[in-house]
């Protein structure tokens, strides 16, 4: 970790939109100095979700962006957002929110679902790396899936700035949103022949991540993880990531 008592340094990983730009907003709210490295792209498929299902379940809001986009319209189905990020959008994009679960993750919208879906039908419209926790969850509660992926993502050129200071020792803490966020951060760090510094410089910084599922895979990866976003926003793990980081600076 870098020698600063004042500013911790903090990497984030949101894709290069608007989310970067919250993200980066947010963590200069909190007093830390944001190190933005998008690790994720979108590439669309130019698929749509299918119109007679009982059920439509939309777990991001750049799917929302990309079904608004290309008109489609849910019918008579129940309207689920895996979330309050993806249910906003959908308010702005003009559709109605049936369902938003209390725990914002594939397993707490399965918990929401389950003895609903029983012999229902099931649209689920994602992106091409979604959680197997949502298909699995909601097959088991009897409900009739069909998935549709209406974008793929990839790793951006050029990411990877995050890794080189991480491999210097001058990150104070890190934000995984998501398991891909921490796979491609490796690979970015592999790239550059960096990798093991990058993994000695996360054993001295804060590792943040937005929820179990992200914690699950930096795990397997053999990353420490420090701590698990309260909630699964960004906003909760931007706060609790800066306080730790600030915390270990003192």
């Amino acid at each position: 970790m870098k020698d600063a008592a004042d500013s911790p340094t903090v990497a984030v990983f949101r894709p290069d939109d608007e989310r970067i730009e919250d993200a980066i907003g947010r963590l200069e709210s909190l007093g830390a100095e944001p190190v933005p490295d998008p690790m994720l792209a979108v590439e669309p498929t130019d698929a749509t979700p299918r119109t007679d299902a009982d059920y439509v379940v939309l777990t991001s809001k750049t799917g929302v962006e990309l079904v608004a986009d290309a008109g489609w319209e849910p019918g008579d189905a129940t309207v689920c957002a895996i979330g309050p990020a993806t249910a906003d959008r959908l308010r702005t994009a003009g559709y109605a929110v049936d369902l938003v679960p209390e725990e914002y993750t594939s397993s707490g919208l399965v918990a929401a679902l389950e003895g609903q879906v029983d012999g229902a039908r099931v649209e689920v419209a994602r992106s091409d790396h979604g959680s197997p926790v949502l298909l699995e969850g909601l097959e088991a509660a009897g409900a009739y899936l069909h998935e549709t992926i209406l974008y793929r993502l990839v790793r951006p050129e050029g990411s990877g700035r995050s890794a080189e200071l991480a491999a210097e020792g001058e990150l104070d803490g890190l934000c995984f949103t998501s398991s891909l966020t921490v796979e491609h951060f490796l690979e970015a760090a592999a790239d550059r022949g960096l990798e093991e510094r990058a993994r000695d410089g996360l054993a001295d910084a804060v590792v943040g991540v937005i929820g179990e599922p992200t914690a699950e895979t930096a795990r397997e990866h053999g990353l420490e993880v420090d701590l698990v976003a309260s909630e699964a926003t960004f906003e909760r793990l931007a706060t609790e990531t800066v306080d730790a980081a600030s915390a270990d600076g003192e």
